[in-house]
């Protein structure tokens, strides 16, 4: 790395102070709305010329976001007003390895000042390195966000067959079949609580990595097994309505409900149209027991029927497993190339060599 400088943040960029609008003054257009936990509606005029990259300002400080097109830079952001000869991209990514929220003040909401980070010291290679960086992690990230695009729609698909199938009736003339029943979830499905955790830490490690799921999504990690096998988990208490998948090794946390089926992607299709808000029997806190959830009402259709669907949709839903695990992969591989091809350790000619 000798021939990248030492300089300031500020000499290879210029941030600014974002703009204010309320939702109420939103009129919806083309252009997303950026705060600090990245889009937060549409508008039908732009601050930002594209590709606008913002960090949060106020309240959830310093983390980057980057579209690659214009848009509005909420007031509770800073965004980059000025590259000064610096690639778009590489600034990106330098952003998301300098922890910049550690420089917010303030006692009751976190404020980032833009003037305290523009004096921080980096190191940056030439523009053509910076280029070629850039492109590199972008592609792992378009990937990633391609794979995304293709599952959202496999599920809008297995959603619309099942809304076909099993609400509207289609197939049948729009009438239930006569060889059809009324039942409860209970009925296709078996309905227990996840466990307290014997071992858990904030990230993984050799010692602890297998997933401990809570409510909503992945708390930590643990050493020891509890499920291995097709699962779907929703939460018990707390946080209600999100209806996660698993087909891995896991523990499952206390705060949930774990619902095993031989018809998974039935039964998980018949979670999402659950009403869990008006299940909640919870004073204090949302709680949803194992009893209401099993006798939730269903129409429960012949086994030919469920097993023709379990095949169609499963087939949808084992690609979009796929996509997931491979997203996870390249996640893996951008977040180890970062920080190393940042500090100048490795250089993207040392990547294609050794391929």
């Amino acid at each position: 790395m000798s021939n990248w400088k030492e300089c300031l943040l500020g000499d290879i960029l210029k941030f600014q102070r974002g703009h204010d609008l309320p939702k109420t003054q939103m009129a919806v257009g083309e252009y997303p709305v950026v705060g600090s936990n990245g889009i937060i509606g549409y508008h039908n005029e732009y601050t930002t010329e594209a590709p606008s990259i913002t960090i949060g300002r106020s309240g959830n400080t310093g983390n980057p976001f980057i579209v690659y097109g214009k848009s509005w830079s909420h007031n509770t952001t800073l965004y980059i007003k000025e590259f000064k000869g610096s690639d778009p991209i590489f600034v990106y990514y330098l952003l998301k390895i300098l922890d910049l929220g550690s420089f917010a003040g303030g006692s009751a909401v976190p404020t980032l000042n833009r003037n305290h980070i523009h004096t921080l010291d980096i190191s940056v290679p030439p523009i053509e390195e910076q280029i070629r960086i850039g492109q590199t992690l972008r592609a792992l990230d378009d990937k990633i966000e391609w794979n995304n695009a293709i599952n959202h729609h496999l599920e809008q698909m297995a959603q619309a067959i099942f809304k076909s199938w099993f609400v509207d009736f289609e197939p049948w003339g729009g009438v239930m079949p006569d060889d059809w029943k009324e039942g409860c979830l209970g009925d296709i499905a078996i309905i227990t609580s996840g466990k307290r955790p014997p071992f858990r830490r904030a990230t993984a490690a050799n010692e602890a990595d297998i997933p401990l799921i809570g409510a909503s999504s992945i708390m930590g990690f643990t050493n020891t097994v509890l499920y291995d096998e097709k699962i779907l988990i929703t939460g018990r208490v707390g946080t209600h309505g999100i209806i996660q998948r698993y087909s891995r090794p896991c523990w499952v946390s206390d705060n949930t409900l774990v619902i095993k089926s031989n018809y998974y992607e039935f039964t998980y299709h018949q979670l999402c149209r659950v009403d869990f808000h008006n299940m909640n029997r919870g004073s204090t806190q949302p709680l949803i027991t194992q009893t209401d959830l099993k006798n939730v009402p269903i129409i429960i259709p012949d086994e030919a029927t469920l097993l023709d669907f379990e095949e169609f949709v499963g087939s949808l839903m084992g690609q979009c497993e796929n996509n997931i695990r491979e997203s996870e992969c390249l996640a893996e591989t951008r977040d180890t190339l970062l920080p190393r091809l940042m500090s100048g350790e490795l250089s993207v000619a040392n990547i294609c060599d050794a391929k």
